[in-house]
């Protein structure tokens, strides 16, 4: 298929990251995809002559380099060839480095399986890599798999939208995969009461934006259903919608972001990983 040709993994050798590897390599077997594994060391800050192991960078650098071993056993196994490298390190500052050199144009993380408060705050590596990154980014929750049999696509209408809406019926047209395209109107429940004109507004903006995304969609030849959904903490109301309607993966837009607020965890689609049982790609304009 080929709409990725260039794949880049980040592995450390924890179960998570593994398990989006093998995800990846059976992605890159049916799509013909290259696929590099990246795993990055942290380096040691503090003064070495207090630290009792001989040589310290070869001690931090010796699991990743594991990692690394173990995903060309698994290429070799899936029937994919995989190229590895290794770097020293802030992890996510590593990867976009690495994903840039390599022109990749796409980076795939995992996450562990989250609860309570975890489940909004995603890990600092993910974090990092979707809040600076210009190439798309696939997380693959532990568990999951890559599937494309019903792919739900999320918009409000930005531009980030569009670019989530393009992948979605790309992928779509590979696959002859079920299109479903949803907008929530996240409203207050002080604003309802208030306010009923400003939420009747919301809901036919929001009708609008599913309904421009049904109209690309059929002119693609896709048969597409769209869903308004109302209520507060739309992020929920997304992934409570995706479970029950057995979704294989959520598409989805992430607003650009500068300075420290690309490390601030918090936004929609950050929680949306949290809490979603799917792989998430976030589409990048």
């Amino acid at each position: 298929m080929g709409r990725y040709k260039k794949i880049l993994v980040a592995i450390d050798g924890s179960d998570s990251s593994m398990h989006a590897l093998q995800e990846s390599l059976n992605l890159a077997f049916k799509e013909g995809s290259r696929i590099t594994a990246v795993s990055v060391s942290p380096q040691f800050e503090g003064d070495l002559s207090l630290v009792g192991v001989g040589n310290l960078s070869a001690a931090l650098k010796d699991p990743f380099e594991v990692a690394l071993s173990k995903a060309k056993e698994m290429a070799k196994s899936s029937g994919v060839s995989i190229a590895t490298i290794s770097e020293e390190g802030e992890p996510y500052e590593q990867i976009l480095d690495v994903a840039e050199a390599e022109n990749c144009d796409l980076i795939v993380v995992g996450t562990k399986g989250m609860s309570g408060i975890e489940k909004v705050l995603v890990g600092s590596v993910a974090a990092g890599v979707i809040g600076h990154s210009h190439r798309d980014v696939l997380v693959i929750p532990a568990k999951s798999q890559i599937g494309w049999q019903r792919i739900l696509v999320t918009t409000d209408g930005s531009k980030y939208s569009k670019a989530a809406v393009e992948r979605a019926i790309n992928y779509a047209k590979a696959y002859s995969s079920a299109l479903t395209a949803v907008a929530v109107v996240d409203v207050p429940a002080e604003l309802s009461g208030v306010s009923p004109g400003a939420v009747e507004d919301m809901i036919r903006k929001a009708k609008r934006y599913v309904g421009e995304v049904k109209s690309q969609a059929e002119s693609a030849g896709l048969k597409t259903e769209t869903f308004v959904l109302e209520g507060e903490k739309a992020y929920r109301k997304i992934t409570d919608f995706a479970a029950g309607h057995n979704i294989n993966i959520i598409v989805m837009g992430s607003h650009g972001r500068t300075g420290l607020t690309k490390l601030l965890v918090g936004s929609v689609a950050e929680k949306i990983i949290g809490y979603a049982h799917c792989p998430v790609l976030i589409a990048k304009a």
